[in-house]
């Protein structure tokens, strides 16, 4: 009796370790093929024809660094330029390029961002570099016309990395919920084992390279803070204060920094989380419509 029990136990061992083994096998494959989140072009202009609202799907850039974004509005009218966050892709903002009377009054164009949607998917950037390959976009889509930036968490510090290399190219900056602080970020020291061989494989999809990004940014940043004294146009601070991801301080350290600017101003939403661009759209709306 004994004996069977024995040999029961061995083959439960060996059949769990071949289960378990196939779990994370499946696991790793998922994690390096699936889950890009972005959505289809096809699928896109569908939704878009659907609504009878023009829209142009483009990339910018060389063949070995293409830049996916979309455009509608006139071209006759002033540009609002769209930067998500991490993770994420261009339709983090689909309700304002639906919305009719933004595009009556601006053209509207949201990016993938390097490293997500259909831009160079699966690689991450440093904040620098990502400033690099945007303005394609911007130059191809130069119509000599205003061309404000908009950039929310991550997108925050991308739309300031733009501004500074390039800063006669845009009206203004609105940062919602921007992660410009270098410090009031926390160490994050978690971060470093999954940007490794063997766990960064366990990772799946854009939270690889959200994770990968993320280190290099937290460094980026200081980068930044030296050459604020570049910044000259309007800018404008959208951020919740009950924020649990980027601390509210994020505000003040940029309304210090860029004192000198043309026109400085803070929206502080009591209450509001990280998530500002959905649940407070109408206020940032009314803020976007203010600029010419």
């Amino acid at each position: 009796m004994q004996d069977k029990y024995k040999i029961f136990i061995k083959k439960w061992i060996k059949r769990s370790a071949i289960f378990f083994s196939g779990l994370l096998l499946i696991w790793i494959v998922w994690a390096n093929v699936g889950m890009k989140m972005r959505k289809s072009d096809k699928k896109t202009i569908s939704e878009f024809q659907a609504l009878h609202i023009p829209l142009q799907i483009s990339e910018a850039g060389d063949a070995n660094h293409a830049i996916h974004y979309l455009k509608t509005g006139s071209d006759s009218l002033p540009t609002l330029l769209f930067i998500h966050g991490s993770p994420g892709s261009w339709d983090a903002y689909e309700q304002y390029l639906k919305d009719a009377e933004l595009r009556q009054k601006f053209r509207l164009i949201s990016v993938d961002r390097p490293g997500f949607g259909y831009s160079l998917n699966g690689k991450a950037y440093h904040l620098q570099e990502q400033g690099e390959l945007l303005y394609e976009v911007v130059k191809k889509e130069n119509h000599g016309k205003p061309i404000h930036l908009i950039g929310h968490s991550i997108g925050g510090p991308v739309v300031m990395c733009m501004a500074q290399q390039q800063p006669q190219a845009y009206a203004s900056l609105t940062i919602l919920a921007g992660s410009i602080s270098p410090y009031a970020e926390e160490k994050e020291s978690w971060r470093y084992p999954m940007h490794y061989f063997p766990l960064r494989y366990l990772v799946p999809g854009v939270l690889r390279t959200s994770n990968d990004e993320i280190i290099y940014f937290k460094k980026d940043l200081y980068e930044l803070d030296k050459n604020y004294d570049k910044l000259h146009m309007p800018i404008t601070f959208i951020h919740g204060d009950k924020d649990p991801l980027v601390n509210v301080s994020n505000v003040k350290y940029g309304m210090d920094k860029m004192h000198h600017a043309q026109n400085l101003q803070q929206i502080i939403i009591p209450g509001a989380n990280h998530f500002i661009p959905w649940e407070h759209y109408d206020l940032i709306k009314k803020h976007l419509l203010t600029l010419e």
